[in-house]
């Protein structure tokens, strides 16, 4: 049975629960992999705008409780440091041209 369209609030903070399972057998999350997935869900919620206000991994599948931002809370200058941040200084953005701290 399909599930129903989820709300998308594109205009002020959100908050969304977000749940993935696995799809291989049994239970491939152990406390290797589990600390791994923290350790990944830092570094992106980190780069993406996205605040976890909480989290729970289990043996096959994890939670999430994260807010967005909408996209008008934050500057050019502020996603181009994040993006240095994660990708290194040598970070590019096709067709844009650097101009001192500024973004054109």
């Amino acid at each position: 049975m399909p599930r129903t369209r989820r709300l998308v609030n594109g205009e002020e903070k959100t908050a969304y629960h977000v749940m993935s399972r696995t799809a291989l057998d049994g239970f491939p999350f152990g406390d290797v992999e589990k600390d791994e997935l923290v350790k990944i869900i830092k570094k992106f919620s980190k780069l993406f705008f996205v605040e976890v206000f909480g989290f729970c991994i289990m043996g096959n599948h994890f939670h999430l409780l994260v807010q967005m931002f909408p996209e008008h809370y934050f500057k050019d200058k502020e996603i181009w440091k994040r993006c240095k941040a994660h990708y290194g200084e040598d970070f590019e953005v096709s067709g844009a041209k650097r101009n001192g701290s500024k973004l054109e």
